[in-house]
């Protein structure tokens, strides 16, 4: 299914000739460094195709011919490679290899030497003191010291040479082989070559340079029934390419439609055009600005307020796909599938699901990414749990109870911090409201996005009890470094059966110190109010009562804040 959608992908960009992915045969690559000869291979100029962007140097990307797979051993690309292959000049291998390297680049060469501007090529790699005659460009240097991928242009023409007008036509051709042996593409169906070895997969955050394989067979105990390498998974050869292609272009440095989520790396895409393509990074991203993001948002909820969002074809599919290292490896963290109109329904009903109150200082819609670090020890990105952010985003897309994983990381740093923070609120109101709507829709009262006052819910009634309870402390003791949360509020959250007698005794003893007749009467007719349906402290309460006291707590103390504006205004 996903090297189906992925070939499909491929399909519908390579049917629009401005799309920029690569033809069959073909692939996009960096090439930082030309070399410039004439029509006798006389060296004219180093070409630096660097530009500096974002304080890094990004090379030009070209069209080039597909490049060979190496691991070990020896295969030269066609007109274009490193310093060492295309040029025999030692940077980072040993002298009897580079020899190696570079004769197979110039029997690359060899069947296209009739070829006017080839044949120029051939002359100039033939010529004695290459190495001495490029020192003279400052450029150099960088070159062999990254031992950088390179190619050649004749000096009267505005691209490489093998893009040559007369090459192309050679390039075409292959030669007819009656012995190749076929099997039935699991891709397509249809009976064809299988290809051997699969394209590496570059662009995954944290696999090896030269890339990773989702296909791959390469020792013995992969193997069955005798079959080698890609026989044991038939995918033909235009399919190979069609999928390794697509997944390369997603994956690519420039792509919109990739996005870095803690180890994993997702990319995303739409069976027809869709606007979603371009939005959905938006809607979890990290990297991009706050206030462009609540825009951006914002504008997706008018949208599908009015209807323009939704495509015509409501059958139109959208594929995300989670990918992660794995040695040399690539394995799936997750695949999620839907029609674009439920993606956008879904996406909306999260969005739906974190609104909570909050101070004007933090936006609306944070990132995924943000919410996962309120969940991890010290705010770090290394102590997030394993999976958490694919297992994540995938109850997102189906519309499903978030993980409960997530709620007890969220559970646990509450409790260690004694801290519930504005993002901890969003996803313990989210969990609960989630998780109550599908599995008890009609029998319970769903979280609110500010205080409830007609929230009956003992575990409710309790957080807003030991929030009064902390700012009747404070307001009798200015300026106190540490309140009641710090001592209390894990147990009194978990066992409030033996905490609040403390506590409501040392109420009495804080409401006699405020000197303001007016807000003591305030403090015990809230405390009256709250207690009002509480006719005994439970012994414990379950994790997830502990959540809802949480936001019971929450919520009081963003209206103790609220009020405290409006009394200032």
């Amino acid at each position: 299914m996903i090297l189906q959608a992925l070939k499909e992908y491929y399909d519908r960009k390579a049917s629009d000739p401005d799309s920029g992915i690569a033809p069959a045969g073909w692939e996009i690559k960096e090439l930082p460094f030309i070399i410039v000869i004439d029509g006798e291979g006389n060296l004219v100029n180093l070409e630096d195709t660097r530009e500096k962007k974002d304080k890094k140097l990004i090379a030009k990307s070209f069209l080039v011919p597909k490049g060979v797979k190496r691991s070990s051993g020896v295969a030269s690309n066609l007109l274009w490679d490193n310093v060492e292959y295309a040029l025999g000049i030692v940077c980072k291998s040993k002298e009897p290899r580079v020899k190696e390297q570079h004769s197979a680049f110039l029997e690359r060469l060899m069947p296209y030497s009739s070829v006017p501007s080839v044949a120029a090529v051939l002359k100039f790699l033939q010529s004695p003191g290459i190495d001495e005659a490029l020192n003279n460009y400052h450029s150099w240097a960088d070159a062999k010291k990254e031992c950088a991928f390179l190619s050649f242009r004749l000096v009267d023409s505005d691209s490489p040479v093998f893009r040559d007008e007369a090459l192309m036509p050679l390039l075409k051709q292959t030669e007819p082989c009656d012995n190749v042996k076929k099997n039935r593409c699991l891709v397509t169906g249809d009976f064809t070559e299988t290809a051997k070895l699969h394209t590496s997969i570059k662009g995954v955050k944290n696999t090896n340079t030269t890339g990773g394989n989702i296909v791959s067979f390469n020792f013995d105990a992969a193997n069955s029934f005798r079959k080698k390498q890609g026989d044991n998974a038939p995918v033909g050869k235009e399919a190979e390419f069609a999928y390794s292609t697509a997944l390369n272009t997603l994956l690519a440095k420039n792509s919109d439609q990739k996005m870095f989520l803690g180890e994993s790396t997702i990319v995303f895409w739409a069976g027809k055009a869709d606007k979603m393509e371009s939005d959905f990074g938006f809607f979890f991203s990290e990297k991009d600005d706050p206030d462009d993001r609540t825009e951006r948002i914002k504008s997706f909820y008018s949208s599908l307020s009015d209807g323009k969002f939704i495509t015509e074809d409501d059958n139109n599919m959208f594929y995300v796909l989670g990918l992660a290292p794995n040695a040399a490896r690539i394995s799936i963290r997750f695949w999620q599938t839907g029609t674009v109109a439920e993606i956008a329904a879904r996406i909306r009903q999260y969005f739906d699901d974190l609104q909570i109150v909050h101070d004007e200082k933090f936006p609306d819609y944070p990132s995924l990414w943000r919410l996962l670090l309120s969940t991890a020890a010290q705010g770090k990105s290394e102590n997030i749990i394993p999976n958490l952010e694919g297992d994540f985003l995938r109850s997102i897309l189906e519309g499903a109870p978030f993980p409960e994983t997530l709620f007890q990381q969220v559970m646990l740093r509450s409790k260690r911090e004694r801290s519930v923070t504005y993002h901890r609120a969003q996803l313990i109101k989210a969990f609960i409201n989630r998780k109550l709507r599908i599995s008890n829709p009609n029998n319970e009262r769903s979280l609110s996005m500010s205080l409830d006052k007609e929230n009956l819910n003992i575990a409710y009634r309790l957080g807003r009890l030991f929030a009064v309870l902390e700012k009747i402390q404070m307001e009798a003791n200015p300026g106190i470094n540490a309140t009641i949360r710090d001592r209390f509020y894990a147990s009194a959250s978990a066992t409030p059966g033996t905490v609040f007698a403390i506590l409501m005794r040392l109420k009495n003893h804080h409401l006699a110190k405020i000197e303001h007749q007016g807000r003591r009467i305030y403090f015990e007719n809230l405390l009256g109010e709250i207690l009002e349906p509480v006719k005994t402290f439970p012994s414990h309460l379950s994790l997830n009562d502990q959540g809802i006291f949480a936001i019971g707590y929450y919520h009081q103390n963003r209206d103790f804040f609220t009020k405290h504006n409006n009394d200032n205004n």
